[in-house]
C-alpha cells in the first residue's frame, strides 16, 4: 500500500495502520479492524506506563507530553502524533457519516464576506487618517505606513475581486471551478507588499546617506500623530481578532495583514517619536526595519502559495486520514495507491483500490464513486478520483512527466 506519492516509500512503519493486515479477511471483518475504536484501543494496551501514566485517556484534549518524565523528545513526538491521528479518524467518521448540509459554511460564508467588507471600510478611514498623519509629522516612517494602508486599501480589491472571481463560474469555460484563483490573488497581493517594503528601504536609506534631519514636530502635531496611530493600531488589531480564525484562506490573507499593520503602526510611531525627540536618524532607521520586515514576511507568503500551485504531496497526516476512510469502506479488498496533492488551496486526491474481480461493473462503479463522494466531504479535498482494479502488482498507473511536450511545427 502506497501512501505517499505512488512510489511505493511511504513511511507506514510508525503509522496506525499496518499494511499486512490490509490483504486479510472480508469487509465487514476489515471494517471492524480499522473502526477507530478498535485502533484506540489496540494502541492504548501497548502503551508501555510510563506513557499511559502521562496521559488522561478518557479527556478530548490533545494528549500534550511535554512535561512527561523518562520519555525521550522523539517518543513524546510519537505519542503525540499517534494520538493526534487517533482523534482525525475520529473527525473523519463524524464528517462521512453526517448528511447534514452544512448551515455552518452558509454562516462561516457569511461571516467571510463581512470580515472582508468591514477591512476594505477600515483600511479606506485609516488611510486617509494616516495620511494626514504623514503631513503634520512630515516622518519617513509614518509614511512608510502610511503607504503600506495605500497598499492595503489596492490589496484588498485584489483579495475581494478574487473573492467575486470565485463564486461566478462558468462551467463550460472551468469546469472545476476557480479555486486556483484564491492563491494567485495573494500571490499578487504580496508581491506587491513586497515591492513597497523595498521602495521604503530605498528612500530611507538615501535620507540616512544625504544626513538630512527632518524638522521637529510641534505640540499639535505630535498629539494628532498620537491620536491618528494609536486609534489605526486599535482598529487593526480588532481586525486581526476577528478574522485569524477563518477557515478562508483569503480572509488569514487579510488577517495577517492586519496583523503586519499593528507591527507597522507600532514601530513607525515609535521611531517617529524617538526620532523627533531624541536622534533624527531613529526615523529612517526605523523605516528600514519595517521595510525589511515587509520584504521577508510577503516573500515567504509568495512563496507558500506558488507551492501550494505546483502540486506538493500531502503531509503523512493527510495521506494516514485518506487511507483510514477507503479502507473501512465497504467491499475494499487492499489499497494500492493513495495521493494527495497541493492544486491550489486544497488537494486534489487519488485512491487507487483492489475489488474482487467477478464483481459486476455496476457494483464496481457504485462502491468506487461512493467512495469518491466520501473523498470529496472532508474539507481540505477539492476533487477526489478513484481507480477500480482487480489485483495490485502492477506498476503504477501514471508516469511522472520530466518535460513540457514540444509546441514546435
Amino acid at each position: 500500500m502506497d501512501m505517499s506519492n505512488g512510489n511505493g516509500d511511504g513511511d507506514v512503519k510508525e503509522s496506525l495502520l499496518v499494511e499486512g493486515k490490509t490483504q486479510l479477511g472480508g469487509a465487514g471483518w476489515r471494517s471492524r479492524l480499522y473502526s477507530v475504536n478498535s485502533l484506540r484501543n489496540e494502541f492504548i494496551s501497548r502503551l508501555p506506563d510510563k506513557v499511559r501514566g502521562c496521559v488522561d485517556l478518557e479527556s478530548s484534549s490533545p494528549v500534550d507530553l511535554s512535561k512527561a518524565s523518562g520519555l525521550t523528545q522523539g517518543e513524546k513526538d510519537y505519542y503525540e502524533s499517534q494520538f493526534a491521528n487517533l482523534k482525525s479518524f475520529e473527525e473523519v467518521d463524524a464528517i462521512v457519516t453526517s448528511d447534514r448540509l452544512d448551515e455552518d459554511d452558509v454562516e462561516e460564508q457569511s461571516k467571510q464576506e463581512r470580515a472582508m467588507k468591514i477591512s476594505n471600510y477600515a483600511n479606506i478611514v485609516l488611510l486617509l487618517l494616516k495620511i494626514y498623519a504623514t503631513v503634520e509629522s512630515r516622518s519617513l516612517a509614518i509614511a512608510a505606513s502610511t503607504l503600506d494602508s495605500l497598499l492595503d486599501l489596492m490589496a484588498g480589491g485584489i483579495l475581494w475581486l478574487t473573492h467575486l472571481s470565485m463564486k461566478s463560474i462558468n462551467i463550460y469555460k472551468y469546469p472545476i471551478g476557480k479555486l486556483r484563483v484564491q492563491p494567485v490573488g495573494i500571490i499578487i497581493f504580496a508581491a506587491v507588499m513586497a515591492t513597497l517594503g523595498f521602495q521604503v528601504l530605498v528612500q530611507a536609506v538615501e535620507q540616512l546617506v544625504e544626513d538630512k534631519p527632518s524638522a521637529k514636530m510641534t505640540d499639535d502635531q505630535l498629539v494628532w500623530l498620537y491620536s491618528i496611530m494609536i486609534t489605526a493600531t486599535v482598529v487593526k488589531l480588532a481586525l486581526w481578532v476577528y478574522c485569524k480564525s477563518s477557515r478562508n484562506e483569503i480572509v488569514r490573507a487579510y488577517a495577517k495583514d492586519h496583523y503586519f499593520d499593528v507591527v507597522t503602526n507600532v514601530v513607525g510611531l515609535v521611531a517617529a517619536i524617538l526620532g523627533d525627540t531624541f536622534y533624527w536618524w531613529i526615523d529612517p532607521a526605523g523605516a528600514i526595519v519595517l521595510a525589511l520586515y515587509t520584504i521577508t514576511n510577503w516573500s515567504g507568503t509568495v512563496l507558500e502559495n506558488a507551492v501550494s500551485l505546483v502540486g506538493q504531496s500531502a503531509p503523512p497526516e493527510m495521506l494516514q486520514k485518506l487511507t483510514y476512510l477507503s479502507l473501512r469502506h465497504p467491499q475494499v479488498k487492499r489499497i494500492d495507491t493513495v495521493r494527495a496533492y497541493t492544486f491550489g488551496a486544497l488537494y486534489f486526491v487519488e485512491v487507487d483500490i483492489e475489488l474482487p474481480e467477478d464483481l459486476p461493473l455496476k457494483e464496481a462503479h457504485t462502491i468506487g464513486e461512493t467512495l469518491q463522494i466520501k473523498l470529496e466531504k472532508l474539507p481540505e479535498v477539492e476533487r477526489a478520483f478513484v481507480h477500480l482494479d482487480f489485483e495490485c502488482t502492477h506498476k503504477p498507473e501514471h508516469s511522472i512527466l520530466s518535460r513540457l511536450p514540444s509546441t514546435d511545427p
